[in-house]
């Protein structure tokens, strides 16, 4: 079940992280992650109490699944980091440590950046910890340089007034798993007269609620296998429309960071006309390209538009708004789920610079570069890949305004 919680699931290894065979991790560990498990947000959780309360105004409740109505109080709080979110953050800096020893000293220390919203900043400040506790306080991360929301920032996705969204997809697929439960929920608690759209928000809540409070939710009891998947289905149908390959201006969105990145692999200055930060990335500073391991804490959304950008995880057909592809790729929950992290590494191949990705652990096919099952392509074709990113979206970034 906790896979099918879309991006409310919490990280999972979707694979087992081996060092490529025949290759050295050399320089450069560069980790883009999202922040650790949340509150819900202000509007969501405003729609999840609506909800909520729906059901508690019913006349009767005639179904033993929602008994514990009579006595639940809705008291999630909004937005922040929650412990769980806090240790899931701690855990993957610990874990940093321990795969990339090598590569650090008390001279070399990580280099950490977090979007300054207070969750992702918390979840970077709980990776450092995690990171110097592994190495018995050796090694200590500077705090986080923050990204200025309000400001260019190419870890949060609000640069781009002119994308659309995916409200069109998500509210046919929700017309279309959600009115048997809403049906079935209303037939059960006489009055309550809930909608197609208060579905989602009442089975999010299994997510919201088991993770705050770190024990299985009642929530999760209200709704059955086939509906948390159609809950499922509308989470990818969300982020591919949203900020992905199904947004026309989608990509452009992560185009910034893919310019930092590629500065970071070729030990050479950012050149970027879109959403980088132009007097910190120019200074050694705020923007060294001198350090081993780097980490970067984001948003899910901002996430998808960096794949999307890169040309990573594409699908080879959009997602069908009324009917889901039991054998997609395509699945928010292994994409960015809470604590989700990219994770590149630098690599010497036989005397060859290269590249190779992971998320969650999973390696990832850079079928962009040619690499083989190993995910392994050379430095120079994963650079050569990127023209989109390295032309500043060609010509898409100015529609953001238009």
């Amino acid at each position: 079940m906790v896979h099918s919680w879309a991006q409310y699931s919490p990280a999972f290894p979707v694979g087992v992280y081996e060092p490529p065979a025949g290759c050295t991790i050399t320089q450069r560990n560069s980790q883009l992650q999202r922040h650790g498990a949340r509150f819900p947000t202000t509007n969501a959780g405003g729609r999840i109490s609506t909800a909520v309360s729906k059901l508690q105004n019913a006349t009767a409740l005639n179904d033993p699944r929602l008994e514990f109505l009579s006595a639940y109080e809705y008291d999630l709080g909004h937005d922040d980091l929650i412990a769980f979110g806090a240790a899931q953050s701690y855990d993957t800096g610990q874990e940093a440590f321990e795969r990339y020893t090598q590569l650090v000293s008390k001279d070399i220390v990580p280099f950490v950046r977090a979007s300054s919203g207070q969750r992702v900043v918390d979840s970077a400040v709980h990776w450092s910890a995690g990171f110097s506790y592994a190495s018995n306080k050796v090694i200590v991360p500077a705090p986080p340089l923050l990204l200025n929301e309000a400001a260019n920032d190419t870890l949060d996705d609000k640069m781009c007034p002119g994308a659309g969204d995916s409200d069109a997809q998500t509210e046919v697929w929700q017309d279309t798993f959600a009115p048997a439960a809403a049906q079935r929920l209303n037939a059960a608690a006489p009055g309550a007269t809930l909608d197609n759209a208060d579905i989602p928000s009442l089975i999010s809540l299994c997510a919201f609620d088991t993770l705050a409070k770190e024990t299985p939710s009642p929530w999760c009891g209200v709704f059955s296998q086939e509906e948390f998947e159609g809950f499922e289905y509308y989470g990818d149908l969300d982020k591919y429309y949203n900020t992905g390959y199904g947004q026309a201006l989608g990509p452009v969105q992560g185009v910034g960071y893919v310019n930092e990145l590629l500065a970071r692999l070729t030990g050479t200055p950012v050149s970027d006309a879109t959403q980088t930060n132009t007097t910190l990335d120019s200074s050694p500073d705020t923007f060294p390209l001198n350090r081993t391991v780097y980490a970067d804490f984001s948003h899910d959304n901002q996430m998808i538009a960096i794949y999307a950008a890169m040309g990573i995880m594409r699908p080879l057909t959009a997602p069908d708004p009324t009917q889901p592809d039991p054998s997609r790729r395509w699945l928010v929950s292994e994409l960015v789920p809470f604590g989700s992290k990219l994770v590149t590494e630098r690599l010497t191949c036989d005397g060859r610079e290269s590249v190779r990705m992971l998320i969650n652990d999973g390696v990832v096919p850079l079928e962009i570069c040619g690499s083989g099952e190993d995910g392994v392509c050379t430095l120079d074709a994963f650079v050569k890949s990127q023209s989109y990113s390295r032309n500043n979206g060609e010509g898409d970034w100015p529609r953001c305004f238009v």
